[in-house]
């Protein structure tokens, strides 16, 4: 692990050496290097002007309006995601409980009609069989 760091950090500095000698060894007094030098300010931005560039906002200055709304158009989707699933799991659960609900009344439905055929005593009207 070590030597990889090291690796890294000894290409990082002579890729920076290098750069620097570049920059310095660059040869001006040719006419036409002017001109494409002219055609390379007007392309190319500088170095700062660059990095800037690509920096949205410091992280204490408020919001655009446009990132504001790309937020909340997240936030609501996703909140419409969360509230569709909750109401499937949610339907899912009411039939499983009615499912339930039928099976069990079902089973004691016919645990209490062999109830009172074991226990019919003969007796009119059947509903004094608990007497």
């Amino acid at each position: 692990m070590s030597q990889v760091f090291t690796l890294c950090l000894v290409s990082a500095i002579l890729i920076l050496s290098f750069s620097s000698l570049g920059e310095s060894a660059v040869v001006r007094g040719d006419s036409k290097s002017d001109q494409t030098q002219g055609v390379a300010q007007a392309l190319f931005m500088k170095g700062p002007d660059a990095s800037n560039f690509f920096k949205r906002r410091s992280r204490r200055s408020p919001k655009y309006y446009a990132e504001l709304q790309a937020e909340q158009q997240v936030k609501r989707a996703h909140s419409e995601r969360l509230r569709e699933f909750n109401e499937e799991q949610l339907d899912e659960y009411e039939i499983f409980a009615e499912e339930e609900r039928d099976e069990q009344n079902e089973r004691t439905r016919e645990r209490n009609e062999q109830y009172r055929e074991f226990h019919y005593d003969g007796l009119q009207p059947r509903y004094y069989w608990f007497h």
